[in-house]
């Protein structure tokens, strides 16, 4: 393999990193946050994405499409349930 490091593979070496950090910390944390956990998903799907469109790959792209949809809504659950929360306070 002889392929060059280019600025959309370091991205996309930085989006990989999110991930698997996300993953660790979901792993190896007594309690997590839900927004550090989503948010970092969020961003390494996003990191990948733009890897993906310099260096087309199909399957990888739909992937981080539906991996970027699901840290959306783990977001948008934990801020509804941080809202509901609040009025409760």
């Amino acid at each position: 393999m002889n392929t060059p490091l280019d600025w959309p593979s370091i991205i996309g070496l930085c989006g990989t990193a999110c991930i698997i950090g996300a993953y660790a910390y979901l792993t190896l944390a007594k309690a997590t946050n839900p927004f550090v956990l989503h948010g970092t998903n969020l961003m390494g799907a996003a990191l990948l994405t733009v890897s993906l469109i310099y260096h087309t790959n199909w399957a990888s792209l739909v992937l981080e499409g539906f991996w970027a949809a699901i840290a959306i809504f783990g977001l948008a659950r934990a801020w509804r349930a941080r809202t509901i929360e609040g009025e409760k306070s």
